[in-house]
């Protein structure tokens, strides 16, 4: 381990010397980042093909013209089969038994200093590439995503880069894999921000532009210059169509709001059913299959059915019909445990959404409607903006897709009303609620995630006076009056803390002559005082402090062994977390390069 560290610490000097920038080796980490989450995003498109190529006998992504042909035998039995080596595997061997997307990378921004696993990236990416081939109904953004940021965290890991260091490369991952995904580098960036890190970091936005802007042109270079939609052509008619624009906005947000709610209904449904976690993605497969003889469009990730709303291919029944069984998909899919993101099926959504809104509103108003087709891309941008929590990124998308200003503006303003209507009434983004499933909040703040991201191992001391049980009170006097703090700790012969004494412990008995070796540290200790583990966090020695009003409390090794191997003072937890708060207030501001270890 020692080597190791020496190792990466060897060549990040190297690094620094050469360049002589912490910020320029910063940006050539996000480079190469950026280059390996925008490989793997090609990786992993094609894997996804060749599943599916497998499953279903074809590559195109316009899989539903294909499944139309298909017996409803093979319809019903591909996915079925894929959501059974699905749910084996996540269950053997994924953390948790349930599947990693971007609420767990944020997590790892919020509460870990940036640090994911990279093999949880991989097999998670993996899965979810079998699991959309198969025709489980969700997205490809958040997998790669996830997988991004895993690229990001390694990279920091294996150089041993700080905090701030390496939450940025994570960031960088994610914006590559967002970036590469839609061919939208602006957006990517922008997302990076928006969802992974929760803040725009002045030091950390070059380079997250960087790393967007190296998976975008190396998937133009696999790809070409294409983006991820066929848009017919289109323009905003008139102000006074503004307020369609409005009421799109929440309906949309209200959309937002089932869906996210339904999934917790299925859950629960599931876990009293009493199926096994690994065979419920086989269950969902079994619905997906059943319903994919009537609505193909609901297999896969679906964009070949969005390009179709764009263009006006269905009516506004069909629109609606293609709505509810797609939430209700989204919510089976991720209730029973299929792997895969929420972007794509968000996106799916808002297209049918906003395309049955469209008609509607072209049907009333038609000399001031825009076309179903400019509803649609609005619809498809609100619904993801609410349940991504990203007005900003997603209107940048849009922006990018479209290049048409007035029609972005009607984006942003139909995202950001059903951001609010989802924040207010579901109580943040989809990924949001994930995190609160798990009890963690990114409400709690910056403050509260510092003390809970900080270890009592990385602030407690050593420098500590013990006695032994059988101490009689002169050596009690004299040790006390050298130790740190004034306190003593009391410990067996096997080094396990009994107790504690203070000065204010003994009150008169200290100074009392006629007390001697009669009376022993065991007699006058505190017995069983309030302790810490190294694992816990600064939050919770500042807790504890406050409940029993002690300023140090002793650090142990385990709850079953209570060996004492430290001890934490409360101006030593303040300091640490004033010290973390400017530095990460600096990075924010730019005051200051950031620190790489």
């Amino acid at each position: 381990m020692a080597e190791k560290l020496f190792k990466s610490n060897q060549l990040l000097s190297q690094l620094r010397r050469l360049v002589k920038s912490e910020q320029l080796v910063l940006s050539i980490l996000a480079l190469v980042v950026g280059a390996m989450a925008g490989g793997g995003t090609i990786v992993f498109r094609e894997g996804l093909l060749f599943f599916q190529a497998l499953v279903y006998g074809t590559g195109d992504e316009a899989l539903h013209h294909y499944l139309v042909d298909l017996p409803f035998w093979h319809l019903m039995a591909a996915p079925t089969l894929g959501g059974l080596f699905v749910g084996i595997f996540i269950y053997k061997f994924l953390p948790e038994k349930r599947p990693h997307g971007v609420a767990d990378l944020i997590d790892a921004v919020a509460f870990h200093d940036g640090r994911m696993s990279s093999r949880c990236g991989i097999k998670s990416a993996f899965v979810s590439a079998v699991s959309l081939g198969a025709g489980s109904s969700l997205g490809r953004e958040g997998p790669v995503a996830h997988m991004g940021a895993s690229f990001g965290a390694w990279l920091a890991r294996i150089l041993h880069l700080r905090r701030g260091a390496s939450r940025t490369l994570l960031g960088c991952g994610v914006a590559s894999a967002v970036a590469a995904s839609f061919n939208a580098p602006l957006a990517g960036a922008l997302f990076a921000h928006e969802v992974a890190l929760g803040h725009y970091a002045l030091t950390a936005f070059a380079p997250i532009v960087l790393a967007s802007v190296t998976g975008t042109i190396i998937t133009r270079l696999y790809y070409g210059a294409d983006v991820a939609f066929l848009l017919p052509a289109h323009e905003i008619q008139s102000f006074l169509e503004f307020p369609a624009f409005i009421l799109l906005g929440i309906t949309a947000g209200i959309t937002a709001i089932c869906v996210t709610r339904a999934i917790p209904v299925v859950q629960k449904a599931a876990k009293a059913s009493k199926i096994p976690l690994w065979l419920r993605p086989a269950v969902a497969g079994l619905v997906i299959g059943i319903v994919a003889i009537q609505f193909p469009q609901i297999v896969g990730v679906g964009y070949s059915a969005m390009n179709d709303a764009l263009y006006g291919a269905y009516d506004w029944s069909f629109l609606m019909q293609l709505l509810f069984i797609k939430a209700a998909m989204v919510a089976i899919c991720i209730g029973m445990g299929f792997a895969g993101g929420i972007f794509s099926p968000a996106l799916f959504l808002g297209a049918m959404l906003g395309g049955a809104f469209g008609i509607t509103a072209t049907a009333v108003f038609p000399d001031l409607s825009s076309g179903y087709g400019a509803y649609t891309l609005i619809g498809m941008g609100a619904v993801a903006a609410a349940m991504l929590g990203a007005p900003i990124s997603t209107t940048l998308m849009m922006f990018e897709l479209t290049g048409d200003y007035a029609l972005t503006i009607a984006v942003m303003v139909a995202s950001v009303i059903a951001s609010v209507i989802m924040d207010q009434f579901q109580g943040g983004s989809f990924f949001a609620w994930q995190l609160k499933c798990r009890g963690l909040s990114t409400r709690w703040g910056r403050e509260v995630n510092l003390l809970r991201m900080m270890k009592v191992a990385d602030i407690m001391k050593a420098e500590y006076e013990t006695v032994p049980l059988v101490e009689g009170m002169p050596g009690i006097r004299e040790k006390l009056i050298n130790a740190p703090y004034s306190e003593l700790f009391v410990v067996d012969d096997d080094g396990r803390l009994h107790g504690t004494i203070t000065l204010a412990d003994l009150r008169h008995a200290a100074f009392d002559p006629t007390m001697g070796e009669e009376v022993t540290a065991g007699q006058v200790a505190r017995s069983k005082p309030p302790v810490l583990l190294r694992t816990d966090s600064i939050e919770k020695a500042v807790r504890l402090m406050e409940q029993t009003g002690e300023e140090h409390l002793p650090v142990i090794n385990n709850d079953e062994e209570r060996l004492m191997v430290g001890f934490v003072h409360e101006k030593d937890a303040m300091m640490a977390y004033n010290n973390a708060l400017l530095e990460l207030q600096s990075e924010e501001r730019g005051d200051a390069p950031p620190k790489l270890f």
